[in-house]
């Protein structure tokens, strides 16, 4: 393995699920949730389904950056439609590697680019506010359950 590989398979610290939610149906109110049952197609009462797309993280590093391009002082994550916030963590370091959370293990697929209900919800600006600060999308590699507080560590 050369060096650049060795680095980029590195972390410093074990990230943490900070929040999360569910989405029932298209544009409907987020359910937050405290645990979590994840399946195949995401997490349970999510609108999610199987494959790369199962289920939608979002760095809590990020909202920070988003309030400040839109002149705010903090974005609620409801706000921005993801099912988990993991803080402490890189999630873009980790793409197309898998990672526990709880019992469940994702493998992160793509990024999440925001969509055009960004603007509406955030308002001004909310759609080009979120772009790079979307998330990452991950399929289910193990289901199980999350909870607040568990550690999300990459799997080596």
């Amino acid at each position: 393995m050369s060096e650049l590989h060795d680095m980029m398979a590195r972390w410093a610290q074990p990230g943490t699920v900070a929040w999360i939610g569910v989405r029932p149906a298209r544009a409907v109110d987020i359910q937050v949730l405290d645990t979590a049952k994840i399946s195949e197609t995401g997490i349970e009462g999510d609108r999610g389904r199987a494959g790369k797309r199962a289920v939608t993280l979002v760095q809590a590093e990020h909202l920070p950056a988003i309030a400040s391009y839109l002149g705010r002082d903090q974005i609620d994550p409801t706000l921005l439609r993801r099912n988990i916030m993991v803080q402490g963590l890189n999630l873009a370091g980790l793409k197309g590697r898998e990672v526990q959370l709880g019992t469940v293990v994702l493998r992160f697929t793509t990024i999440c680019a925001p969509c055009s209900l960004m603007e509406r919800l955030l308002g001004h600006g909310g759609y080009a506010a979120m772009r790079g600060h979307g998330g990452w999308c991950a399929e289910v590699v193990k289901t199980g359950t999350i909870a607040l507080g568990d550690d999300v560590r990459p799997i080596d």
